[in-house]
């Protein structure tokens, strides 16, 4: 020993030596000049250990290049070093550093580094280099994150190999998010503030889409949880119907039992009751004494009885038994689905910490590959190897497709490293790989070791050895030998009693397996007797063992009678057990979920034994055991209690001496007239309808009280209670177990025994912890005998609930920042769990320790309000998940606050959080909110995350004053109206949001698309990306469509009933769906002018709409035009699936509209009087259908392309037409013939010639035909068929050139008032038929009978502003839409005018705004005034109604 120590001491010298030499330091001074030296280098050789730095003290800078060097020691004497080169060495790891705290620079390229570690304390280091080493896995550069100087790094260097994790994709972006004081990776030059911001908000999204998706898997438990808890109502209720019959007949018995004998005749106390009170309750107290009487004084009656009581009591436990098989198969469904969802959460964590290279994929059977793997599995699995289990088939539940970047890398490269070394083939390459099964150790955490070859692969051999395992890794080529030590120990655990107890026989029923790609290579058979070492088998890669007799007969000895058979198999390559030696050589690529089937009914399964069966068989004997001798007589029930029935069914003379009463199976709900008995000790009120027990209060003698089976919510009225020693509150109402436990911890001190068992609590698993831990002298609960380490675990769990000093030390963190890690817990979640407390135990306390607290982690704590929180005044961070938190409060100093979550509580209101400015993350998923309060929502500007799943929130109002929201959570609440998605529109940032579990997502058609539309801005919606195509249907289906949620947008409100005028001009509508129509009764006017309609759309369901403004839109008919499939366009087809857009609801025939009369059609919109169709481009009338609009009153169709007047047929109500600047030029026989009540015509500017057919306008007063090319005077004669004209104007006509038509009118028309709006005074008209009566030179000129130098006719020739039709309301559109007091209710149809302003300037185009004005019509004659030639009289005269 001796001997070796001085040769080692001896070799360090010569080591020293040769670095003293290399130096220049003299060895024999370095004690005295080495003090002094401060740089060291040492070049390929001489150098093998790093010996002799001791003699450094002062060093700051090492260089060692070229050397042997396997790990860095002899650093703990240079705290000076600031720069240390060890390069082209064999370094495995990173250690040795913890005294060199001043290192700025490390230089640690071309090892054989492949963990980054032991870098925690280097807080100054700034230049790094460790390219050309081992690193593979992406997970190793978020340790650079601690690394807060950081400025230089280099892992790759375009010369030479780089390290494995450098070819793994988003390795830069890693890196820059994690270290963002870099200022060069690589070759790079990293510094520009727009790198680091792109590589910041892709990591932002990336853990955003995450985040989306893990919610997503969360609900999807969710909604199964949900699922299978309706099931298992629908399945308890049977059950629980039957233990309510079987309880209440037995406790009848038992109540008949209870009273002793006594005589049958009745009391006189209760004969004065009777006599008092009504018959039924005379005859009901008669029958109960009776049955008394029978069952005491007759032995066998009472044997009867107790045999009867005894069979009552076997059908509950095995209804019981029923009950708990339920609640087993629930928790077991429930189990399996969480660890479903577990698995699920832990791939997308997965794949989010190593930036998506691992990829976990779940196969579907659309999939080439899942079909594959399932027939591998079924390929593998043989029948006949579980014939013992009575296993007859396998189920393939889902199959994961393993996507791992770093593991594919590395096996190919080993692949390629052994092809290259020992030159074989391609194809024999491919011949010894093999697709291997592996099952994961039983007596391990399965989830763990799956997630572990996941993300890193398999373990090495000394890490099996290590774990006791042989020095290989284990694959089978089949199924059953991959199964056999899962399946023996799940049948020893069974046979132990150390599962719990389930309904199912086979615990293995459900297998997973992962399924490898591995290169066997050079491989041999396992040599009997030895171990399976590399040690053993050299030169190989692989060993195996044919299992075939061995496994068979291991099963034999499991299970007796089993047989061998398939012997033929034993040396088959599929049934063989692989030991594979090296880990590089395994590429796990599938894993594969599976159920076995059995055949064997009598082997009973989960669901099938108990939970599936019928239950008449025992219904029907329990109607058996309830028929059994005795059979009690039914009995009244009693509503109500006073003093006399009191001693009647207490069997008592007077109340002092009641100690027992059972009021049983009755219908009472209150019972104050017990609170005089003082002497109670047991009280029975089971069977009855209680919601609360206030009148049970101030009785100190009583001991037991069963108020089982009533409808109890809370115990909130019991008091006074101090004897109380027995409650039994079973098959009630009960929710809140704190308050009910205060409840009884204050009134009933002396309680021992309590039953709570089948109340709809709403945290059962917390339930006997909470009432054990504030009820501490209870010896039994819920009928188990309490254990005194299950009450000493409930009180300290009790003592932990309240917010104090001991619990925000052990809970709290003091961190500035939040670590760079991709994860998705919370900030306060994460800080608690990564570092440690800062207050070390026994520590002294600063003054102000509360202020150093910046988070705060209280989860599950059992927390019931927030206390002593007010001192925190830099709180950033805080979770109070999974508490029992009623109220926000106790925030109001926490004004830095940042994040907080408050997940599972009771909370209703977030009224507490009105002054957290600060606040960007907010988590109140599964409360009881009803509301978004708007005043609390203001002053969270900064807020960009909202999650408030799983409450009761109604509408989204409020929710659009946060501005700065990223992401919305609100999935599984109350919104029922879509028009609540008009709240997001002004939230311009949100791009991801969750509404999935809403009532209105399912009852929305098109919902998806319908949100998109309104959200454009959205990247995702209810946990899945949304597509472009998506976006592009949407603006297809819902870009211009007018709906209840669209009115209610633009009015700011959605009292539909109140709306009686809607003005949307210039709304791109091009259609109508206001449904349902009754919401829209009130409707009086419609403005849609300057929109996109074809037709009328949806407007035809308004029920009391009378006039309708449609101008400057593409109207071509009432009802959208029939066409062929193949001639609509894809944008047509998909209107036509809307059901009130109007296509398919026309049935008429193509040839019934073009041409012929229309009166056949059924009749529309009965109740519309005054249509506006100007500027639509209508060029054929017909085609309109105006026809079916009978009730129509005044008609608008000015600036159109109409060349000839027809399709008024049936409009025989027609009282005003206008038909100005279109193309009409001539006027056909059925152009008027059914408008005899016509009373306006208005015909300017057309090309109309001749004035034929206007004989059927009988009562026509006011003939407009300006600006025309009537050049005839005769053509004026033809008017003398309106016998009723009084107005007429022909300005703009060739006729009327130089006003020589005017003399000639007036004579032929003696009625005429107005012509070319000059009133016709007495004096011209008796000027006009002298001169007619009294030939002169002038009547040899048609059309000039008098010279006008000769008329005084003022303002002849100048255009003439028309009557007023339609006004336009001061204010603009609004005035229209709002002027909801324009019209009444009960305004009568005939009582209206309508009236248009026109600009009537010959050559100035008239405007298309035209606003409707309703004019009451107070008019009793038919006949119009005539009046004066002055402007005010003509202003008077357009207030006149035009009809009746």
């Amino acid at each position: 020993m001796l001997s070796n120590e001085k040769q080692k001491n001896r070799s360090e010298e010569e080591v020293i030596k040769k670095l003293c030499m290399a130096n220049g330091v003299p060895y024999e001074k370095i004690a005295q000049e080495g003090s002094s030296i401060t740089s060291l280098e040492m070049f390929f050789s001489g150098f093998p250990r790093m010996v002799g730095l001791s003699f450094f003290p002062r060093l700051c800078q090492l260089t060692i290049i070229g050397q042997n060097i396997e790990h860095i020691d002899g650093l703990e004497c240079c705290p000076l070093l600031q720069e240390l080169w060890i390069v082209q060495c064999h370094l495995t790891e990173i250690s040795g550093l913890q005294n060199c705290l001043q290192l700025e620079k490390l230089y640690l390229y071309e090892n054989k580094i492949s963990e980054i570690k032991n870098l925690d304390l280097q807080v100054h280091l700034e230049v790094l280099w460790i390219n050309n080493n081992c690193i593979t896995k992406i997970k190793e550069l978020s340790h650079l994150a601690r690394l807060p100087r950081l400025s230089e790094l280099a892992l790759k260097d375009p010369t030479s190999t780089p390290n494995p994790v450098c070819l793994l994709c988003n390795y830069d972006t890693h890196i820059l998010y994690h270290v963002p004081s870099l200022q060069r990776l690589d070759i790079y030059d990293v510094s520009s503030k727009q790198i680091k911001d792109a590589a910041e908000s892709a990591v932002m999204k990336k853990m955003m889409y995450y985040n989306m998706r893990v919610r997503t898997a969360q609900r999807k438990l969710a909604e199964t949880r949900l699922s299978l808890i309706e099931r298992k109502k629908t399945l308890s209720q049977s059950p629980e119907e039957c233990i309510k019959t079987l309880t209440r007949a037995l406790k009848f018995l038992e109540r008949e039992l209870s009273v002793g004998p006594v005589s049958c005749k009745k009391p006189a106390c209760l004969s004065e009751s009777v006599a008092e009170g009504p018959p039924h309750l005379d005859e009901g107290l008669t029958e109960r004494n009776e049955s008394i009487s029978d069952i005491s004084q007759d032995p066998a009656t009472e044997h009867k009885v107790h045999a009867k009581i005894e069979a009552l009591r076997e059908r509950l436990k095995l209804w019981t038994r029923r009950l708990d098989e339920i609640h087993i198969w629930y928790e077991h469904d429930l189990a399996r689905a969480t660890n479903r969802m577990e698995y699920t959460v832990q791939f997308l964590l997965m794949e989010l910490e190593s930036v998506g290279n691992i990829r976990l994929e779940e196969g579907c059977s659309t999939d080439p590959w899942f079909t594959s793997y399932c027939d591998l599995l079924l390929s593998r699995f043989s029948p006949s190897d579980y014939k013992t289990y009575g296993i007859t088939d396998i189920r393939v539940d889902r199959v994961i497709r393993i996507h791992n970047s770093a593991l594919r890398l590395c096996f190919e490269d080993k692949i390629h490293s052994l092809l290259a070394s020992e030159d074989l083939s391609s194809q024999n390459y491919r011949r010894q790989l093999e697709y291997l099964f592996y099952v994961v150790d039983p007596e391990k955490c399965e989830k763990d070791e799956t997630l572990q070859i996941l993300q890193e692969g398999f373990k090495t051999t000394e890490q099996q050895k290590a774990n006791g395992k042989e020095g290989a890794i284990p694959f089978s080529s089949s199924l059953s030998v991959s199964e056999r030590s899962r399946i023996e120990y799940a049948l020893r655990q069974t046979s132990q009693g150390r599962t719990k107890h389930s309904m199912d026989t086979m615990p293995f029923r459900h297998g997973q397996v992962i399924v490898s790609k591995v290169f066997v290579g050079k491989s041999m058979p396992i040599r009997d007797g030895e171990p399976v070492d590399r040690s053993n088998y050299p030169g190989v890669y692989s060993v195996y063992r044919s299992v075939e007799t061995k496994h068979r007969s291991a099963m034999s000895e499991e299970r007796p009678g089993s047989t061998k058979t398939h012997a033929d198999l034993e040396s088959s390559p599929r049934r063989r057990q692989w030991f594979v030696f090296d880990h590089e050589l395994v590429l796990p690529e599938y894993i594969i979920y599976y159920e076995y089937i059995t055949q064997d009914k009598d082997k009973p399964t989960l669901l099938s034994h108990s939970i599936d069966r019928d239950p008449s068989n025992d219904v029907a004997l329990d109607k058996e055991v309830l028929n059994r001798e005795p059979v009690l007589k039914p009995q009244p029930k009693l509503l109500s209690l006073d003093d006399k029935i009191l001693l009647s069914v207490a069997r008592a003379n007077v109340l002092s001496q009641i100690t027992v009463l059972n009021l049983h199976g009755n219908s009472l709900s209150n019972i104050k007239e017990i609170s005089s008995l003082m002497a109670l000790r047991h009280l029975t009120v089971s069977f009855n309808e209680f919601t609360h027990l206030d009148d049970i209060s101030h009785m100190p003698n009583l001991e037991v009280l069963d108020a089982s089976f009533n409808h109890l919510v809370t115990l909130e009225g019991l008091r006074g209670l101090g004897q109380l020693k027995q409650l039994d509150v079973r098959w009630n109402k009960l929710t809140k177990v704190r308050e009910d436990t205060a409840v009884l911890r204050k009134h009933t001190p002396a309680l021992l025994k309590l039953d709570t068992r089948y109340n709809p609590w709403n945290r059962p698993e917390a339930v006997r912890m909470t009432i054990l831990g504030h009820l501490t002298n209870l010896t039994h609960l819920d009928d188990v005998l309490v254990a005194e380490e299950e009450a000493a675990e409930a009180v300290q769990m009790a003592a932990g609930s309240k917010i104090n000093q001991a619990s925000l030390l052990a809970h709290s963190r003091t961190e500035s920042d939040r670590p760079r890690t991709l994860s998705l817990l919370s900030t306060a979640q994460l800080l608690y769990h990564l570092s440690p407390s800062p207050w070390g135990l026994g520590k002294e306390l600063d003054q102000d320790w509360t202020a150093k607290i910046t988070t705060l982690n209280l989860d599950n704590q059992r927390i019931s309000k927030m206390i002593s929180l007010s001192k925190l005044v830099n709180l950033r961070w805080a979770s109070f998940n999974d508490n029992e938190i009623s109220k926000v409060e106790g925030l109001d100093n926490c004004l830095k606050l940042e994040e907080l979550s408050l997940n599972n509580n009771n909370i209703c209101t977030l009224s507490g959080l009105t002054r957290l400015h600060c606040l960007n993350r907010l988590s109140v998923d599964g409360n009881r909110l009803t509301s978004l309060d708007v005043s609390t929502l203001d002053g969270l500007s900064s807020l960009s995350f909202l999650s408030a799943e799983n409450n009761c929130i109604a509408s989204l109002h409020g929710i659009q004053r946060l501005r700065s929201l990223l992401e919305l959570y609100i999935g599984s609440n109350q919104i029922s109206t879509s028009r609540d998605i008009y709240c997001l529109k002004g939230l311009t940032n949100l791009i991801i949001l969750d509404l999935c579990g809403n009532p209105f997502v399912e009852k929305l058609e098109n919902y998806r698309i319908y949100v998109v539309f309104h959200l454009p801005f959205l990247k995702a919606l209810d946990g899945i990306a949304v597509e472009a195509s998506e976006c592009e249907s949407a603006k297809n289906m819902f870009m211009g469509r007018l709906t209840s949620d669209t009115v209610a947008e633009k009015l700011g409100h959605s009292n539909y009933t109140e709306i009686t005028h809607l003005n949307l001009q210039a709304c791109s509508i091009r259609i109508v769906d206001l449904s349902p129509p009754d919401l829209f009764r009130n409707v009086r006017c419609v403005n849609l002018d300057h929109s996109n309609l074809t037709s009328f759309s949806g407007l035809i369901h308004l029920p009391n709409i009378k006039a309708l403004c449609l101008n400057y839109n593409h109207i071509e008919s009432i009802l959208p035009r029939q066409k062929t499939q193949t001639h609509l366009t894809s944008r047509q087809i998909l209107y036509s699936k809307v059901c009130s857009s109007g296509y398919s609801q026309q049935s008429t025939s193509k040839a019934s509209r073009d041409t012929g009369p229309t009166g056949s059609l059924e009749p529309l919109m009965g109740s519309l009087e005054v249509l506006h169709l100007s500027h639509n481009g209508i060029s054929n009338m017909a085609n309109l259908q105006l026809s079916r609009l009978t009730n129509l009153k005044a008609l608008f169709l000015e600036g159109n392309e109409i060349t000839q007047v027809e399709g008024l047929e049936g409009l025989r109500q027609l009282r005003e037409l206008v038909l100005n600047r279109n193309r009409i030029k001539t006027l056909t026989k059925n152009s008027f013939a059914a408008q005899a009540l016509l009373l306006e015509l208005h015909l300017a500017q057309n090309r109309i010639r001749e004035l034929n057919h206007l004989d059927p306008l009988i009562e026509l007063c006011k003939l407009s035909l300006d600006m025309n090319k009537l050049q005839d005077i005769a053509e004026l004669d033809k008017l003398e068929a309106l016998p009723s004209l009084k107005e007429l104007s022909v300005v703009g006509n060739p006729v009327a050139r130089n006003s020589v038509h005017r003399p000639a009118v007036v004579l032929c028309l003696p009625q005429l008032r107005v012509l070319d709006g000059v009133d016709i005074t007495l004096e011209e008209r008796t000027r006009v038929e002298l001169l007619s009566a009294d030939p002169s030179p002038y009547s040899h000129h048609p059309g000039a009978l008098l010279p006008t130098s000769e008329v005084n006719l003022p303002g002849l020739l100048v255009p003439h502003n028309p009557t007023l039709r339609v006004m336009s309301v001061s204010g603009g559109p609004q005035n229209v839409i709002h002027g909801h007091s324009v019209l009444q209710n009960n305004i009568d149809e005939e009582h209206y005018t309508y009236k248009c302003k026109k600009h009537k300037h010959i050559n100035v185009a008239r405007s298309g705004q035209t606003d409707i004005y309703f004019r009451h019509n107070r008019r009793t004659g038919s006949n119009i005034p005539t009046t004066t030639g002055n402007r005010q009289q003509e202003q008077d005269s357009s207030l006149i109604p035009k009809w009746r």
